[in-house]
């Protein structure tokens, strides 16, 4: 039988210098040459990050208990609801505060270990978002609502709860909103994140949404981080809500958490494709046409449409 190793001059077989190969790209890879240590987790806290898995399970059981009987037992009688929603509650909030302690001890910027200081503010906080669930709930319903009414194709709000993906990202949204107030760190934007991926709908957890929010079909709207919305807003498909610039440091890098997205009244719709970019406002009760691109105030009770804008930017001087 041939061998298929042959020796290498310095006597070494193909396997050994494969691995010798393999090392080396691993050293290269975790080395301080490319930046890594920069973007990395800081390797001082020996404490492991949040699990997506495990946050992403977490959300699913609280989806159980925001609309119980629909996601995770879909055959509880009226008479167990009771028992499904506090043992839920009792399964998830030692994994919730797990993963919240984690995000805190992530983000600390001490240098000693954090771990004692964290375990008492994840307890309170965990506890807090559990409190506020039944209000995440009642903003949940007057969601359902709101696209019942507003989606004549809809046969049911039971459709609607099971599955429109308006409805899935706007949950996820609520829930990672109310842990963003409470100051968790990464979570809510894991949980965004996620239900993105799913939905092709991208609002951020520090977008602050009124009652009765309907985004009808979806797929690719865009919420920025201070957009603010009022109450029984209607966007379509498409939909941005982004910022036009942002201020810089001195260092030239962007000063965060400054407002820069739109501010949309109450009873707005936008239809699909439209861009509002900047900290502009929309005023109540606005109708904003598709593929309409605006960098201004809108007063009350506008309609915008596209014809409208580019008459607009003549008028100013300024051209399509």
């Amino acid at each position: 039988m041939k061998n298929n190793h042959r020796a290498s001059p310095a006597g070494e077989s193909r396997e050994d210098e494969k691995e010798k190969g393999l090392d080396d790209i691993a050293r290269a890879l975790c080395g301080r040459e490319n930046g890594f240590a920069r973007v990395v987790r800081r390797s001082r806290h020996e404490q492991p990050l949040p699990s997506l898995g495990l946050v992403i399970e977490v959300v699913e059981a609280l989806r159980s208990v925001l609309f119980p009987g629909y996601f995770g037992f879909p055959d509880l009688k009226l008479d167990s609801v009771l028992f499904h929603v506090g043992a839920t509650l009792d399964r998830v909030q030692f994994t919730l505060r797990e993963q919240i302690r984690r995000g805190l001890c992530f983000a600390c910027l001490d240098d000693n270990p954090c771990v004692p200081e964290c375990d008492e503010p994840s307890a309170e906080i965990t506890g807090a978002f559990f409190g506020r669930l039944p209000h995440i709930q009642s903003l949940l319903v007057t969601d359902v609502q709101a696209a019942f009414e507003g989606d004549p194709a809809a046969s049911s709000p039971d459709e609607i709860i099971f599955s429109y993906p308006g409805l899935m990202a706007i949950t996820s949204y609520r829930m990672a909103h109310e842990l963003h107030r409470l100051g968790v760190p990464l979570i809510p934007r894991m949980i965004t994140e996620h239900a993105h991926g799913m939905t092709g709908i991208d609002i951020h957890p520090g977008a602050v949404i009124g009652e009765s929010f309907f985004i009808d079909h979806g797929t690719g709207v865009v919420i920025g981080e201070t957009s603010i919305i009022g109450d029984r807003a209607r966007l379509y498909q498409g939909v941005t809500l982004g910022a036009k610039s942002f201020k810089l440091d001195e260092e030239g890098n962007p000063v965060k958490g400054i407002p820069r997205h739109p501010v949309v009244e109450d009873d707005v719709t936008i239809y699909s494709g439209a861009t509002i970019l900047g900290r502009v406002t929309i005023g109540r009760g606005s109708v904003i046409g598709g593929n309409v691109w605006l960098v201004h105030d809108v007063p009350p009770g506008s309609r915008i449409t596209q014809a409208h804008v580019r008459d607009e930017d003549f008028d100013k001087g300024g051209g399509i």
